[in-house]
């Protein structure tokens, strides 16, 4: 729970400064009351996908790469159904599942980027994803991927 929050604020964070180096995000996120190291910071930009950009001012800063997936997607993926997972459930060509509070759309977007012929398309909110599969026929087939992506 603690690091979905602080990725939360990490992301408020670099939405709204320029911060060029993992020392800022660090200063910026202990006076948000997180007692982080630089080894943690490193490991969250890694998660979290951030890469680096030009701010205009002849430096860079951090931002979010423009819907690509930092990495290999399917490790991402079975990383976050891993640590987020809390229950999957279908109904008909639905498959619903329940996540940690504040991951269902960071798992929505890894499953999104697996593009799986059998999803038709994803729908998360705040701790639920919806998931329309294109065929009925094909339910089981991509709950089981989904299940053992989350082992």
């Amino acid at each position: 729970m603690i690091k979905n929050r602080r990725h939360k604020i990490i992301r408020e964070i670099i939405e709204n400064k320029n911060i060029e180096t993992q020392f800022q995000l660090t200063d910026e996120l202990r006076k948000h009351g997180f007692n982080v190291t630089q080894a943690t910071i490193s490991r969250d930009i890694k998660e979290m996908g951030l890469i680096k950009v030009s701010n205009g001012n002849s430096s860079f800063c951090y931002s979010f790469s423009s819907g690509v997936l930092a990495g290999n997607t399917f490790d991402r993926a079975k990383k976050m159904m891993r640590d987020n997972l809390l229950r999957l459930d279908i109904s008909a060509n639905i498959i619903v599942i329940r996540t940690l509070p504040g991951t269902a759309q960071g798992v929505a977007f890894c499953i999104d980027g697996l593009a799986w012929k059998e999803i038709l398309g994803t729908v998360a909110g705040d701790d639920t994803i919806m998931i329309i599969v294109r065929q009925d026929e094909d339910i089981w087939e991509l709950t089981n991927k989904l299940k053992k992506l989350a082992q």
